[in-house]
C-alpha cells in the first residue's frame, strides 16, 4: 500500500512550550516543542469527551486466557503497568500534555490501547514512558529497560536481525524538510544535488538520501544525534534540508512555522512496534492486538482524532499486521 501523503494541515496548530507533566520519566526530552492539534473540548489534555479520548475508550480489552496465555503480557499485568520507549516530543505523534493529563498523538494513543487491552479498564492511564533516541531504542528493547518501542519506528531488514516487530500499524514515508523560506525551491531528492543534508544517525534517512539525491555527496551529509539538533541546524543554516520520516517531520512543521515539509515520500516507511526477541510470544500477541483495533474501527478513530487534525483526506486503509518488509 502507498502511504498517503502528508500535506499541508487544515487546521492551525499555534505553538505552546509544553511542560512535562509530572511522573513521565523521560532522560532527555526537547523543552520547545508546541501544543498539538486540538484533540477535543478546546484542550490539548485529550481527555474523556475529547475525540483522542473517546478513541482510546472504545479500544478493546483482552480476555483473560488470551494475558495469561502470553509470558509477556503476564509480566506488563503482574507490575501493573506498561514501560513503553518512544518520546513525548513530537507534535502528532506522542506529545506531552501542557495540563497534566495524557500525552496524545498517534503512537500516545496506540500505547495506551495496548496497555488498556492488557490491564483492562483504567490501564489507558498505567504507562510509564522511558525516553529513547535513534540511538539507544535497539538496547532498550534487548536489555528488558522497556516492554516495546512505539516512537515512529521504521522496519528494516537491519533492525529485524537484533529486535522483533510487531505491526506494521502504520505506513509513513522519507521526505523533506526546509526552511519555510526555501519551501519553493525544493520539492524532491532530485533538487538535493550539491546541498548541505542533516539526518539523525543510524535513521533511514541516510540511505535513503544515498539512493535518491542525484550525484549524492557524502561529504554534505551530516548526522545528528537527534530531532532537535537536525531542526536547530537546518534552522541555523547549517543545512539546507532535513531527509528523515515524514511523520517525524510533520511534527517539526506543526510545531514550528519556520519550517515546512516539502513535497510526497520517496522511500517508504513501515512503523512498527519494537519488541524483545527473547519475549518468544510477544510478536504474536502484539499483532493480535494491532488485528482488533483494526477491526473494531478503533484504529481509524485514532487516526481522526491525530494525524487526521493535521492532514487532509479520509483515514487510510491500516497495513497488515504481520506484513512486514522483505
Amino acid at each position: 500500500m502507498t502511504p498517503t501523503p502528508f500535506r499541508p494541515g487544515r487546521r492551525a496548530v499555534v505553538a505552546a512550550a509544553a511542560a512535562l507533566p509530572v511522573g513521565i520519566a523521560l532522560a532527555a526530552c526537547s523543552s520547545d516543542t508546541g501544543a498539538g492539534p486540538d484533540l477535543g473540548g478546546g484542550s490539548d489534555d485529550g481527555g474523556a469527551g475529547s475525540p483522542f479520548g473517546d478513541a482510546v475508550a472504545s479500544g478493546p480489552v483482552a480476555a483473560d486466557d488470551v494475558v495469561s496465555g502470553s509470558a509477556w503480557a503476564t509480566a506488563i499485568k503482574e507490575k501493573d503497568k506498561l514501560v513503553r520507549g518512544g518520546t513525548l516530543a513530537n507534535q502528532v505523534f506522542s506529545l506531552a500534555s501542557t495540563s497534566g493529563g495524557q500525552p496524545t498523538g498517534f503512537d500516545a494513543g496506540l500505547t495506551q490501547l495496548l496497555a488498556q487491552y492488557i490491564l483492562g479498564d483504567g490501564g489507558a492511564e498505567k504507562v510509564e514512558y522511558i525516553d529513547t533516541t535513534v540511538e539507544t531504542r535497539e538496547t532498550l528493547v534487548e536489555n528488558g529497560t522497556v516492554d516495546c518501542v512505539i516512537a515512529t519506528y521504521s522496519i528494516t531488514p537491519e533492525r529485524l536481525e537484533v529486535i522483533n516487530f510487531a505491526g506494521p500499524y502504520y505506513l509513513s514515508g522519507t521526505a523533506i524538510q526546509v526552511r519555510t523560506e526555501d519551501k519553493d525551491t525544493i520539492s524532491g531528492p532530485k533538487d538535493l544535488t550539491g546541498l548541505k543534508i542533516v539526518t539523525q544517525s543510524n535513521s533511514t534517512g541516510v540511505q535513503a538520501a544515498e539512493e535518491n539525491i542525484p550525484d549524492y555527496d557524502e561529504s554534505l551529509v551530516q548526522t545528528l544525534p537527534d530531532n532537535e539538533s537536525c531542526v536547530a541546524a537546518l534552522k541555523q543554516g547549517r543545512a539546507d534540508a532535513y531527509v528523515l520520516d515524514q511523520g517525524v517531520l510533520l511534527g517539526n512543521s506543526a510545531a514550528d512555522p519556520e519550517v515546512t515539509v516539502v513535497g510526497d515520500p520517496f522511500v517508504d516507511d513501515p512503523y512498527g512496534v519494537g519488541l524483545s526477541k527473547d519475549d518468544d510470544d510477544a510478536l504474536e500477541f502484539v499483532n493480535t492486538f494491532l488485528q482488533e483495533i483494526i477491526d473494531s474501527g478503533t484504529w481509524k478513530d485514532l487516526w481522526t482524532a491525530t494525524i487526521g487534525e493535521v492532514i487532509d483526506g479520509e483515514a487510510p486503509e491500516p497495513p497488515v499486521p504481520g506484513d512486514l518488509p522483505a
